[in-house]
């Protein structure tokens, strides 16, 4: 069943710090500024599957998503055409997760049953053109994808029965893979910075998001640790997807909904979402619109301001 719904945050928002108890570590955990005045959490689809990976393509105005069901395998690439209305526009896709609007248009996708980063030709009636960009049997499941603004493609590639061989690897302009992270236990969503110097990247073992430099080559310095949820460990969920807004503040879901944190790491609240969160994207005509893909539906939320992607200049 297909319906859309209208959800206060503030009330959402309470409910959800009464069932845990509370901390010192408390802080700037309400509904974040760059929130709209009297905005609600909009479902605007919903059905029994796990999404992921949303995309807004402006050239359309349509958002892109990924469905997962049973079995996995026949994951599907959605389009939302209307509130509660969704078109197929790729079915059996061997496990696209994640999910990027590349520099040149086309829609690139993290391939995890099919161990492949590849790329499509985004057309009305779904791929007129399809690219394999990397396919290697020795990856595990790629799992997310970004682009920076030179070109340079970063896709995470956990390993879930041997935390030793997850990675996060580049994909540079020249066509050269490498494996750049590999000391994280399960690398999950990643994002790069709005000027393609940092590299944001969760992590699903110690629950938390990483930022590292990029160096010159596309490979990357030393990292460290962005942000560590104020939530009790027992209690946090999976870190996963994020987006960045035009002034650098980042979208992360994960546990209890999503963190707006800025550049720096410091919290300026969280968006609570009554489901897990699984990624999240700006779009809409106007670019101020945050969708949020989630366990069984897909949430859309007015903001103040712009994601990243409407003024970033590519190099």
């Amino acid at each position: 069943m297909h319906t859309f719904r209208f959800l206060t945050l503030t009330f959402l928002w309470l409910a959800m710090v009464a069932t845990r108890p509370a901390s010192a570590d408390d802080v700037a955990t309400g509904v974040p500024e760059t929130v709209a005045d009297g905005a609600k959490l909009v479902s605007v689809y919903s059905d029994d599957r796990f999404f992921e990976g949303p995309v807004w393509d402006a050239k359309s105005g349509k958002l892109y998503f990924t469905a997962f069901g049973q079995p996995q395998e026949n994951t599907q690439i959605l389009r939302l055409e209307a509130p509660g209305q969704i078109k197929v526009w790729l079915d059996k896709t061997e496990g696209v997760n994640g999910m990027f609007l590349a520099n040149d248009g086309r829609l690139l996708g993290a391939q995890a049953f099919g161990h492949r980063v590849i790329s499509y030709e985004l057309d009305d009636a779904g791929p007129s053109d399809t690219k394999v960009l990397l396919f290697d049997a020795q990856l595990h499941q790629p799992n997310d994808v970004a682009q920076s603004p030179n070109g340079d493609i970063y896709f995470t590639d956990p390993d879930f029965q041997n935390a030793k061989t997850s990675g996060v690897w580049v994909l540079t302009t020249k066509g050269e893979a490498k494996k750049i992270i590999s000391d994280m236990a399960v690398p999950n969503g990643l994002k790069v910075s709005n000027d393609g110097r940092k590299l944001y990247v969760a992590d699903d073992g110690p629950m938390n998001w990483r930022v590292y430099p990029i160096q010159a080559d596309g490979s990357v310095g030393p990292g460290r640790v962005f942000f560590d949820p104020p939530v009790p460990r027992e209690k946090r969920k999976a870190p996963d997807g994020m987006t960045i807004d035009e002034h650098g503040r980042l979208y992360l879901s994960g546990s209890g909904g999503v963190w707006v944190v800025d550049k720096y790491g410091v919290s300026l609240g969280l968006i609570p979402i009554p489901e897990f969160c699984s990624n999240v994207a700006f779009g809409g005509p106007a670019g101020k619109t945050l969708y949020m893909t989630c366990s069984k539906q897909v949430y859309s939320l007015e903001m103040k301001v712009k994601g990243g992607q409407f003024t970033r200049k590519n190099k």
